[in-house]
């Protein structure tokens, strides 16, 4: 019978339940292959010739399909749709080749969705691999490879503490990184409106800002002061106003278009605070379930039986209104034949999110998100009526307007509306009013506002823009933000991404001395040439050939660098930033603590950047390098004196702001010194304050039991209490300061449970004996109660109170549990052990203990082999 092949077991028992027996379904676990990572996997010399090496967690997966390819002629490989799985079939091909001589053969299918008429559909329609597209794949990874293994060295040796650098992943570094340039330049401009609460004859109010000021039409800044603002107000106030115009026009609004990755990613994000990477995730286990279509895709056109199917759904739930004359046809943006598949949809219209279960709560919110997209694409348009209402004094000296919407017949919104990025004005729906009747002020109020810097990215914003741009494909995308968050070039704070300093320096580094290959327009043209790889219409070494001819040039013009003249450049780059003006029109970049010396860009042994004055050691001052000579928050300033006099003062150094007690001198050269903890605030830091912390640890007192003395006090992981060796964390900083010694040796009590193992943990109660002999317990768990008996475990369901279970109920657990673990007979194996065990242990000790652990390997290993085979079979 055929052998075929897939990515993962979970997709591999979904297609092996829909071929049946008359197949052998078996999973590669992902590639069987990559370049290893050192020098020489791309051969530049030689035509650019790939060393492949097989994983070594993949040999097993190999070797399993090689055996049943001895009894089987035919192998399948029916790996994803896409560039990537077309990728995986090569390399499949290419592994196994040894075992296909023998008049064995090979083909390729492709299924866009994993459901029964698919799969045997797309059985009946093989081909072979698709060599562009395999060739598509080693232009990509043969770059990828290139940029990382000759930029990334250039990096650590000029670069301290710089850890890598890609192809794509560096120019969405520098998306993130120019961004916040741009927020760190903004400077807010005021500007004020003016509102107006009215009164209509029949005592209805409604809300009018003013938008007309002495006959001229209001600019947003041209009520720029508070004055200004309330001059506008008194002409308000001293003018009679009434309805001067009445305009409603109608207006629709049509659906969105069904999700491709981008727009699934950003929709996640936004609903559901979902990262790239966990909406894939989820994604891919959806798809793999057979729930949604294929999930990494460029296109938004959707299959004709789909969108009948989904004109059939929507006439059964909300009546033949909500369905259009015409079916909705959308119009695929895809640049990429490679990954220009149909979007992403669900594989049965009539599966409604409520009649499936998911293992998951985030497979259950993307479906749901997914199913009413799909089927909200495809319904009639939201019909409302938009009024303009114009408000005026009888000399047209102020003019105010009110805006209003009413939705008429809600169309596709009755399933969907689309997420916002950023918050936005909803007009309301406006009372009945009049053209010609008078409009009484119930209030006239000035409001104050300031303009908005652009906003830090998020991941849905970064992809919206990358897409955009052109850069990364929808295979890429969480792969690139993980990576970038991954290397500690960026973070992520309440979902928006911000660069971290080594991410500024990097991306200095690389505008400065590789700015062709950190260009926008580079990148995404270098794109648009693999997209014609894919196509067949390019030849993927030509594209190789040009980019490597002027990259090694671009790589060897910096050997000569040293690391001083790389910070002095970038140093000059990011100066604006580095070393802002000040107030007093002084020259930035004069210490402040020295008055002579000059403030340099400067690298720590840990690779972290930071400014040092250039007169060190006699001037010890540093500051990081975000945030200004504050750091961002407060400003170095002295707090005021201790009890022997000392200064205690604020200060920033290059890890960040600290309390100091006194100066530095040759008797002290290390002065007390203290952080201040995540969550303090340096401008409302007070006096008290700075001396609770400089007087950590503090002593609790004596523990009862020991007479050991336990201390409070705030370390690298954060605020813990002390008890000889044992260190128990705290919840709070601010507990460090009030904790008392019941409340301390409670926590160490608990800290010390905590590190026990699972055999010392009291059980909740015993159930009864099992009938293969054994008590059955239930047991607390990390992750909830469960049944334990011998070395078996089972969970309880979340319908099982754990209060209420009964023996009869634990031991189908557990014979459950058993079945899928293949722990048979394990109450026999458990319980000859202990007798096999005994009688050594009186005599020779050592001996004893090593025989079970030797006995022990072969049963461990005995099953391995099937279970193995059971898992790919599934």
């Amino acid at each position: 019978m055929p052998v075929v092949v897939v990515e993962s077991p979970a997709k591999a028992k979904t297609i092996n339940k829909y071929l049946g027996p008359a197949y052998t379904v078996l999973a590669s676990y992902g590639h069987v292959r990559d370049l290893p990572a050192k020098d020489g996997s791309v051969d530049t010399n030689n035509g650019f010739d790939m060393t492949w090496e097989v994983a070594s967690d993949s040999r097993k997966h190999l070797k399993a399909i090689a055996e049943a390819l001895k009894s089987d002629d035919h192998l399948i490989l029916a790996t994803d749709p896409d560039r990537e799985g077309e990728a995986i079939s090569w390399h499949l091909q290419e592994a196994l080749a040894s075992s296909l001589k023998k008049g064995k053969t090979v083909s390729r299918v492709t299924f866009n969705a994993i459901t029964k008429d698919a799969v045997t559909e797309a059985m009946k329609n093989p081909r072979q691999v698709d060599k562009p597209l395999v060739e598509a794949y080693l232009a990509r990874r043969a770059l990828d490879y290139l940029v990382g293994f000759t930029l990334s060295p250039v990096l650590w040796r000029k670069l301290p503490g710089a850890k890598s650098a890609g192809r794509v992943q560096s120019v969405c570094l520098r998306l993130i990184v120019e961004r916040e340039q741009e927020i760190e330049a903004f400077r807010a401009r005021e500007f004020w409106t003016v509102a107006a609460v009215l009164v209509t004859p029949r005592g209805q109010e409604f809300e009018a800002r003013l938008t007309v000021l002495g006959g001229k039409k209001l600019d947003k800044f041209d009520l720029a002061t508070a004055t200004a603002a309330e001059l506008a107000v008194q002409a308000v106030n001293s003018r009679a106003l009434s309805v001067a115009a009445v305009e409603a026009k109608p207006a629709s609004r049509n659906p969105y278009a069904p999700f491709m990755t981008s727009t699934l990613q950003q929709e996640a994000s936004r609903k559901f605070g979902m990262g790239a990477k966990q909406c894939m995730n989820a994604a891919q286990r959806l798809y793999e379930a057979g729930h949604i279509t294929y999930m990494r895709t460029d296109g938004i056109d959707m299959a004709p039986e789909a969108v009948m199917a989904a004109r059939d759904e929507i006439t059964r739930r909300f009546g033949a209104a909500y369905v259009p004359d015409a079916p909705r046809m959308y119009k695929n943006k895809a640049k990429n034949a490679q990954e220009a598949h149909e979007c992403i949809r669900p594989t049965d219209m009539a599966a409604a999110p409520e009649k499936l279960r998911f293992a998951e709560k985030d497979q259950a919110n993307l479906y749901d998100l997914i199913w009413k997209r799909t089927i909200a694409s495809q319904m009639a348009a939201a019909r409302m009526e938009r009024t303009v209402v114009d408000v005026a004094s009888a000399d047209g000296q102020v003019v105010l307007r009110a805006n209003g919407q009413v939705v008429l017949f809600d169309g596709f919104l009755k399933v969907y509306d689309e997420g916002r990025d950023e918050e936005g004005d909803d007009e309301g729906r406006l009372p009945q009013i009049m053209q010609g009747e008078a409009a009484e002020k119930r209030s006239v109020t000035p409001n104050q506002s300031f303009t908005q810097p652009p906003p830090r990215y998020t991941e849905a914003t970064l992809v919206k823009r990358m897409e955009e741009l052109g850069i990364g494909r929808p295979s890429t995308y969480a792969s690139v933000l993980t990576t970038i968050v991954d290397r500690e070039y960026a973070r992520k704070d309440k979902n928006r991404l911000i660069p971290e300093d080594k991410g500024r320096l990097v991306t200095a580094f690389l505008t400065n001395y590789f700015r062709k290959y950190v260009e926008y327009d580079f990148t995404a043209d270098l794109e648009t040439e693999l997209d014609d790889v894919s196509a067949g219409d390019r030849d993927y070494k030509d594209v190789l050939t040009r980019f490597w001819r002027d990259f090694s040039a671009a790589i060897a013009e910096t050997a000569d660098l040293r690391i001083g003249e790389v910070l002095e450049k970038i140093d000059e780059f990011l100066s604006p930033h580095l070393y802002p003006l000040r107030a007093d029109g002084s020259d930035p970049r004069i210490c402040q603590v020295c008055g002579t010396g000059r403030l340099h860009l400067k690298t720590s042994r840990s690779g972290g950047a930071f400014i040092g004055c250039g007169n060190y050691p006699e001037c010890r001052y540093t500051r990081p390098i975000s945030g200004g000579e504050d750091g961002g928050n407060g400003g170095d300033r002295v707090l005021g004196e201790d009890a022997d006099g000392l200064p205690i003062s604020l200060r920033t150094g290059r890890f960040g702001q600290y309390v100091q007690r006194g100066e530095a001198t040759e008797a002290q050269p290390k002065p007390g010194r203290a952080s201040l903890p995540k969550g303090w605030a340096a401008e409302s830091l007070t006096l008290e304050r700075a001396l609770e912390l400089l007087s950590l640890p503090r002593v609790i007192g004596p523990h009862p039991e020991t007479g050991a003395l336990v201390e409070a006090a705030i370390g690298r992981f954060g605020p813990y209490v002390k008890h000889e060796s044992t260190y128990a964390n705290l919840p709070d900083v601010e507990e460090v300061f009030t904790i008392g010694m019941n409340r301390a040796v409670e926590v160490l009590a608990q800290k010390a449970l905590r590190g026990r193992s699972t055999a010392a943990t009291e059980p909740l109660r015993e159930l009864g004996m099992h009938p293969d002999g054994g008590v059955v317990q239930l047991m607390p768990g990390k992750y909830g109660p469960y049944v334990k008996w011998a070395k078996i475990n089972a969970t309880l369901p979340k319908e099982l109170a754990p209060e209420t279970v009964t023996l009869d109920e634990a031991l189908g657990l557990i014979a459950e549990k058993a079945g899928k673990s293949g722990k048979k007979a394990a109450p026999k194996k458990v319980a000859a052990k202990p007798k096999a065990a005994a009688k050594p242990k009186a005599g020779a000790k050592t001996k004893a203990a090593a025989k079970p652990k030797v006995a022990a390997k072969p049963a461990a290993k005995a099953p391995a082999k099937p279970r193995a085979k059971t898992a790919a079979d599934a």
